[in-house]
């Protein structure tokens, strides 16, 4: 139906709930589920017959853009599937994908995805930090890749050093600078006439391994999430079931969101393949050093929608209040805006949508969804206009939504569907543990009914089970929930905390603060904190526990670290978060000193 808020073809929110024994919920949605194709080059064989010239692939290239139509990437995708396939690469010899994202990147994904052998595309990070090394070694060793790929030799020389690469042949689109020897991109468009390219191609069909994605190792090490074309190809089908206005007009994006990542390597890139639409690669982010390539980009090609994380919609609000050229640009022609990663602060999304009716008179669709690695990613979403921030949606069309409710109708969420994935590479105890007795995911993730009596209203996401512990009273903590509410107390005084208490009487937290409240040499044993910093934390937990409703709620102490998370001992995983765990085991030091009641840097609540 068209809705008279945006103007866009949607499908409202339809939910069927079941009852089942033991309390259990199933939720499912009543919309059908459109067609789904078998891998990924349906999309691109037909987007090449029927509309060549148009853009798919482009990327900055000087001061202005390399622009690849669909004609011209199906050619390049083709002679690069030979090119592997004559080197003897299948499915099980993956394609290991050091750098960041770029049009060689997806032409060497959608090459290996036409010759049936998977890729393992890699945070860059692993590659340019040294101290990061670590994480690319063991994904070498995990993987056993017989190829990897740069863009550049010489940006990546110190990690193409590494005696783990020995053996496997690097490519690079740059070679110039590479310490050994490299294959040029350039030979794999060369093909390789001796392959029957139609044989290899018959070969790949909906369960053939297309990608092996890692975890972000939030709470152990990194898994090797395999992901199939089925998986991709009917996520695809499940969104457009509900967003039907995607079929209507030929979509474009300008987005910066790491291909490593399923939100913006499989959800955008094959989001884009689908509809025929055309993807820019932003080669901008939302840092200090880089916004200002995200800023020119958008007002140069801005898109149809939009995607980012809640950090980056924040820094596109500030800057659209000045400038009134990116402002122009970005809402001109916008159908939708999309976030995931976290909640989007309200008044950022009031600002969004003040600004969208100044610039075209009407609103964007505004959404989110919730869903994980394993799940390709999207099982429940918005799909229709709420005016709030922080609902996650409802299940798509194809998904399974199981609800297991505690006493608090708080609920760990499971999902089944052909999105999910079928296991872990080569963790066969790993893989078991992740699915119940009835096939379904467990994904570790608490929600809520925005309203218990209507679930067309939607899920709201509640923290981690996964992270939840007891109290030396037997206390349950929902540590992840209660993250997210001191995040929200603190904000603009943390960078992050960390929920601390297992078998301890009380809550405690550690406080990362930010860099600009740390002086001297921002290490534990030298370094200075803000003096002001200590009593406005104070006075925010005060008021914290002033409201809590027991001592599973009441955060009672805390402590403020200096030293900021490290990367090299594994504190933060490739997608920013932190690593609770490690963290925890690693500054145990500092964990006895958060419960001595005598230590002069105790917060005491």
């Amino acid at each position: 139906m068209k809705d008279q808020t945006t103007g866009l073809t949607i499908a409202p929110h339809s939910v069927q709930m079941e009852r089942k024994g033991a309390g259990e919920i199933i939720l499912t949605s009543k919309l059908p589920l459109d067609p789904v194709v078998d891998h990924t080059g349906v999309w691109l064989e037909k987007w090449a017959a029927e509309r060549p010239e148009t853009i798919y692939l482009a990327e900055r290239s000087g001061a202005g853009w390399r622009e690849l139509g669909y004609g011209e990437v199906l050619e390049r995708v083709k002679a690069i599937a030979a090119s592997l396939a004559a080197r003897g690469l299948n499915e099980s010899t993956p394609i290991l994908i050091m750098s960041g994202n770029s049009v060689d990147h997806a032409l060497l994904s959608f090459g290996a995805q036409w010759a049936g052998v998977p890729t393992v595309p890699l945070a860059e990070q692993y590659s340019l930090i040294e101290e990061a090394h670590f994480r690319l070694q063991y994904a070498i060793k995990k993987t056993q890749p017989k190829m990897a790929f740069v863009d550049d030799a010489s940006r990546y020389a110190k990690a193409l050093e590494l005696s783990d690469l020995d053996g496997i042949e690097i490519v690079a689109s740059l070679p110039e600078g590479a310490p050994r020897p490299v294959t040029p991109f350039a030979e794999l468009l060369k093909g390789d006439a001796g392959v029957d390219l139609d044989a290899v191609h018959a070969n790949v069909g909906p369960d053939t391994l297309a990608k092996i994605l890692f975890t972000s190792g939030s709470s152990s090490d990194p898994k090797g999430v395999l992901t199939t074309q089925r998986m991709m190809c009917a996520n695809q089908a499940q969104m457009v079931s509900v967003l039907p206005f995607m079929k209507e007009r030929t979509p474009r994006i300008v987005d910066w969101l790491p291909w490593n990542h399923v939100f913006g390597g499989s959800h955008n890139v094959n989001m884009m393949l689908m509809h025929g639409g055309s993807f820019y690669i932003d080669n901008g982010k939302p840092t200090k050093a880089l916004f200002q390539h995200t800023v020119e980009n958008i007002i140069d090609k801005a898109g149809t929608s939009a995607f980012n994380v809640p950090v980056g919609f924040s820094m596109l609000v500030h800057e659209m209040e000045h400038n009134m050229k990116l402002r122009e640009a970005y809402f001109k022609d916008l159908d939708m805006l999309f976030y995931a990663g976290a909640s989007l602060p309200q008044d950022i999304w009031t600002r969004l949508e003040e600004m969208s009716r100044e610039v075209s008179g009407k609103l964007p669709l505004m959404i989110s969804s919730w869903g994980l690695t394993e799940t390709a990613p999207a099982n429940v979403m918005v799909h229709e206009p709420i005016g709030r921030s922080g609902v996650i949606g409802c299940p798509l069309p194809g998904a399974e939504v199981k609800l297991l409710p505690d006493d608090d109708m708080r609920c760990e969420i499971r999902v089944r569907g052909p999105n999910v994935m079928p296991g872990y590479l080569n963790d066969p105890e790993k893989s078991a543990e992740a699915f119940d007795e009835d096939g379904f995911f467990i994904t570790g993730d608490a929600v809520k009914f925005l309203d218990p009596e209507d679930p067309d209203r939607g899920l709201v996401f509640d923290g981690r089970v996964s992270e939840d512990f007891k109290l030396l009273t037997g206390t349950w903590v929902q540590a992840g929930k209660l993250r997210l509410d001191a995040l929200d107390a603190l904000r603009g005084l943390v960078l992050d905390v960390v929920i601390c208490g297992h078998d301890r009487g009380e809550i405690g937290l550690f406080v990362f603060p930010r860099p600009d409240h740390v002086h001297g040499d921002n290490c534990s044993e030298g370094a200075v904190i803000d003096e002001h910093l200590q009593a406005e934390i104070h006075h925010v937990l005060r008021k914290m526990a002033r409201a809590a409703s027991g001592s599973a709620k009441r955060i009672a102490r805390a402590i403020i670290l200096a030293e900021p998370p490290s990367v090299k001992d594994g504190e933060i995983t490739d997608k920013g978060s932190l690593n609770t765990r490690k963290i925890i085991t690693r500054r145990a030091d500092l964990l006895e000193r958060l419960y001595d009641n005598e230590d002069p840097a105790l917060i005491r609540v």
